[in-house]
């Protein structure tokens, strides 16, 4: 039995090899049911979804995720492969790293923790809730046919809390280390592409950005946020002849960014950013320079710094770090500027794909579930990639919102639209030149819009 349209087969003929071929028919199931159904994203809603709730030998769908034998790191291998060849063939590979929070309760979950609820905290109210914390990393890369840059996931690790790996006798990993991980996977994945990584404040780390930097034959690219207080320095001088002792990490002292700032002094450049957190363009001052960041106990980094201030005084001025000392100060801004993407994408999944709906407990499913829910955002963009580029699909439009791009909720409603065209008969009205009409085609077309739209 064919259960998906051919050309989504081409798509995923390389993680085909990944699974037996019974457990492969299984995951297509599975994968079609998770676009298809709305609401929770179980395997039991899957199946609903799929029409196989009266299936007697269920047990085995669960078993895809709980016990059968495949690589989900070699799968998120294959899954960047794809999305390198579709989107981002030549130039850098601009990587999104940010961490997200899987709300779980329940005594057979052992690897949650409590952690701030970033979705219902704001900067004046702290929420604190139960969960799993995912290290996730996405593709930044433009869409040619959204008109904007998407964060496509590719690759999640769950981070487990402290109390947990203090239980299990193991040494507790910072966010920082498992970011080092995946950087490093991708690296050796794929050596000849530059990389540029991109993350908030939480990983200036030093000993991160020091191990990009001395990462062999190509240096991984770091942007992150850089407090205005940091203690930044000179570069060391040189060593005399004949100089005694070890060679010095830092040269003099220099003021702090937020010294910088409040200068009268400071020359400030005016540049214009063609995309500035979801606004087509915006016109900021900036001043950049060398420096070498240094912390008594911990590597001295060299780095790019840039200064960041709104000329209409919207925002308080920001200060960014680039290992890479001969970046320009524009192109900083605007990898940077491309991480707001992944808090888009997480919203998507949660709203659109049921992240945070799953329900396995053992912890085989558990490690599988949630990396596969966010890596079906980036699948079902490549499924809709080759139809929307060739304008097969339009924009849903209202009155009252005028709609230029598609989204995802669009590119989602297209590949349902997709995979219900499989099945003979479904959503097919009557002909055109047909004189008889025995179901409105509006109200056909209506009802394929809602449920295509529907989350």
């Amino acid at each position: 039995m064919r259960i998906l349209p051919d050309v989504m087969i081409q798509v995923l003929t390389p993680l085909a090899s990944l699974f037996s071929k019974r457990v492969w028919q299984h995951a297509q199931v599975l994968l079609a049911g998770a676009i298809l159904a709305p609401g929770k994203r179980t395997v039991s809603s899957a199946l609903r979804a799929m029409g196989l709730d009266k299936e007697s030998r269920f047990h085995r769908y669960h078993r895809v995720l709980s016990r059968a034998s495949w690589s989900s790191r070699q799968a998120s291998r294959r899954l960047l492969g794809l999305l390198v060849e579709a989107f981002v063939p030549d130039g850098p590979l601009v990587l999104g790293i940010d961490e997200t929070l899987e709300r779980r309760r329940g005594k057979k979950i052992e690897a949650k923790g409590i952690y701030r609820d970033p979705v219902r905290s704001s900067h004046g109210h702290f929420v604190k809730t139960s969960g799993l914390r995912w290290v996730c990393m996405a593709l930044l890369a433009p869409i040619p046919w959204a008109g904007r840059v998407w964060a496509l996931p590719f690759l999640s690790a769950l981070a487990p809390s402290e109390r947990y790996a203090k239980e299990q006798g193991k040494r507790h990993k910072k966010i920082t280390e498992w970011a080092w991980q995946l950087l490093l996977l991708v690296r050796l994945w794929h050596p000849e592409r530059d990389i540029v990584a991109v993350a908030d404040g939480g990983y200036a780390s030093l000993k991160l950005l020091d191990r990009c930097r001395r990462v062999k034959k190509k240096p991984i690219t770091f942007i992150t946020r850089l407090r205005l207080d940091a203690a930044l320095y000179e570069p060391a001088p040189p060593r005399r002849p004949h100089q005694m002792g070890r060679s010095r990490l830092k040269g003099e002292r220099v003021p702090n960014l937020s010294v910088v700032a409040e200068n009268p002094d400071t020359e400030w450049a005016s540049i214009t950013l063609a995309h500035w957190y979801g606004k087509s363009e915006r016109t900021v001052e900036i001043v950049s320079d060398t420096a070498v960041w240094y912390s008594t106990g911990l590597p001295a980094v060299p780095l790019r710094w840039v200064l960041i201030r709104d000329p209409r005084g919207e925002f308080k001025t920001q200060a960014l770090l680039c290992t890479d000392l001969d970046a320009e100060p524009g192109r900083i801004i605007s990898w940077f500027v491309r991480r707001w993407q992944m808090e888009t994408t997480f919203q998507e999944a949660r709203q659109r794909l049921g992240f945070e709906t799953q329900r396995h407990w053992s912890e085989r499913a558990i490690r599988r579930t949630a990396p596969a829910l966010l890596g079906l955002f980036s699948l079902v963009t490549l499924f809709a990639h080759r139809p929307m580029a060739k304008g097969m699909q339009g924009v849903r439009r209202t009155a009252w919102y005028d709609k230029r791009q598609p989204t995802f909720s669009d590119a989602l409603a297209l590949v349902r639209r997709e995979l219900w065209a499989q099945e003979e008969a479904t959503f097919c009205g009557s002909a055109r030149e047909s004189d008889t009409v025995k179901v409105p085609r509006e109200f056909m077309e209506r009802l394929s819009e809602a449920v295509c739209y529907t989350a």
